[in-house]
């Protein structure tokens, strides 16, 4: 059974940073995409960064030059490096994974940023 599960959400200050984990139970590099989503209240989940089993990495306009995705092979782990932080980054964040065919959901770590 294939799990994800987030950890990292805190409450922060504008300007500040955080690091997101995404714990995935078993080879990370199953996963043809990986990648961080993220849900404010009342809007649509939307994608903040991916990245592929080839180490290709994409990224939202409104993060770019502020977060990074990074992975641990060794820890089978998926991080979300944020920095810069910005009270519209405030959302629960949901690490993804997409393999065979079969997307992957975490439950969620919620990030506020707010002074």
């Amino acid at each position: 059974q294939v799990q994800l599960v987030e950890s990292g959400g805190d409450l922060v200050q504008p300007g500040g940073s955080l690091r997101l984990s995404c714990a995935a139970s078993g080879d990370i590099f199953r996963f043809n995409t990986m990648g961080w989503y993220r849900q404010a209240p009342g809007k649509e989940r939307e994608l903040v960064a991916g990245i592929s089993s080839g180490g290709m990495t994409n990224y939202a306009d409104s993060v770019k030059g502020r977060f990074t995705i990074l992975r641990s092979a060794a820890e089978n782990t998926v991080y979300l490096q944020m920095n810069s932080l910005k009270p519209e980054d405030t959302a629960v964040y949901y690490c993804n994974g997409y393999m065979y065919g079969q997307v992957y959901w975490g439950q969620g770590t919620q990030v506020t940023v707010s002074s």
